[in-house]
């Protein structure tokens, strides 16, 4: 596999399109009752049309067996190894709300929680409390001063929050404090380096002093951080695939997961119809689109298949709008599996469509994971999505002689 440095030498600019349309965690797992997935049980006759038309395949986010989260998935999807290239979602959930980090800022992603009488996580989400509800509470936590670093909480949407902490010597070398799931108390901050003990103490006395200042705010009555990371320093994907590349995502940290690889950020609502909207108003001034989904993920997350389905027709019903604009290249891809029945993040491949005029096309006649399974594209690393995107849109040179 190539790297980013070769790959610059061979790409070039040129006027044709990429759009790649991202379905948040749209991998899944069959349903007993009828041995489909949540993308098989779903009608996506617009889908289906593409692949017919395209090429398809599985694709490994990260590697085989290895559970990704978000960040890593799609930086693999933006053609960055994440084994190479990492950040932290503090840092990620800082940029997509526009909030500026100085140099040595060390910043961490934050949930309201609820904590019951004996200190056990109960919801760790605090119900999805309100984007109103939660920039009150993030009054009442912002301008701690802790041992001389200050401490900022800005509001993010419903119940999470950043957390920035701006001082001297803070390693972003620390555990988090969310254990991930519910039934058991908060973790402490730990320090995974012995330089990163300054820091580890003052996260956790921010987190006990949010539990008092939280106490009578129920269900919202404690804080989980994690993702304690520095703003990242990135080659841009202009400098790499000489792209003009833009984002149409509604949700904060995928704003700034596009901005860290240089990304313009394009205003848009938050359905899949606002960023088809945002995407035909803003064709002609970019040649890649990075489209973004995020209600398929959740769904997931929260077990719910049969609303998963149904976010995966509603996005097939607005695909017209898209295909109209006749880009040179569509991909639909996914950063991970979320399988409703897992409640969570998965280590399973994902589905993958490539549809150009270009493609060598295979024999599947749907979008699902076991037509994708039987795809010409074979099961292959997420991060080679981006060379096969350029060099369907003409935008890669010859390697060697």
């Amino acid at each position: 596999m190539l790297s980013l440095e070769q790959i610059s030498q061979l790409a070039e600019a040129t006027p044709s399109k990429i759009v790649l349309l991202v379905l948040d965690g749209l991998g899944g797992l069959p349903r007993p009752e009828t041995g489909l997935t949540e993308l098989e049980t779903a009608r996506t006759p617009n889908l289906d049309r593409l692949a017919r038309e395209g090429i398809c395949g599985m694709a490994e986010p990260v590697g085989v067996g290895i559970t990704p989260g978000s960040a890593p998935g799609h930086l693999a999807l933006f053609g960055y190894d994440p084994e190479r290239f990492s950040v932290g979602r503090g840092a990620l959930a800082a940029l997509g709300i526009d909030l500026a980090l100085e140099k040595g800022d060390l910043a961490a992603r934050g949930n309201f929680c609820t904590l019951d009488d004996s200190g056990m996580i109960t919801d760790r989400r605090a119900g999805r409390i309100s984007t109103e509800k939660c920039f009150e509470l993030c009054q009442l936590l912002t301008g701690m001063s802790i041992d001389g670093t200050g401490v900022l909480v800005s509001p993010v949407k419903e119940h999470r929050f950043v957390a920035v902490f701006r001082g001297d010597n803070l390693s972003s070398e620390l555990g988090d404090s969310d254990p991930q799931h519910e039934g058991v108390p908060p973790r402490a901050v730990v320090p995974r380096t012995t330089q990163a003990a300054r820091a580890a103490h003052v996260a956790n006395e921010f987190i006990a002093r949010a539990r008092e200042k939280l106490a009578g705010h129920h269900p919202a009555n404690m804080v989980l951080l994690r993702g304690f990371a520095h703003c990242p320093d990135f080659p841009t994907m202009t400098e790499v695939f000489k792209l003009r590349p833009a984002a149409i995502a509604s949700y904060p940290m995928y704003r700034g997961l596009a901005k860290v690889v240089g990304m313009d950020i394009l205003p848009t609502g938050p359905t899949i119809s606002d960023g088809l909207s945002a995407l035909a108003q803003h064709y002609d001034s970019y040649d890649f689109f990075f489209v973004h989904v995020k209600e398929t993920d959740m769904a997931g997350e929260d077990g719910d298949f049969d609303r998963k389905v149904k976010i995966i027709e509603d996005v097939d019903v607005a695909l017209p709008a898209l295909i109209g604009l006749r880009p040179d290249v569509i991909v639909v891809a996914s950063d991970h599996s979320t399988p409703a029945l897992l409640k969570g993040h998965s280590w399973h491949p994902v589905p993958v469509l490539i549809h150009s005029r270009w493609c060598r096309r295979d024999a599947v006649e749907e979008f699902g994971e076991s037509a994708c399974a039987r795809g010409g594209l074979g099961r292959f690393p997420a991060v080679q999505i981006m060379p096969l995107a350029l060099a369907n849109a003409r935008k890669l040179g010859k390697f060697g002689a």
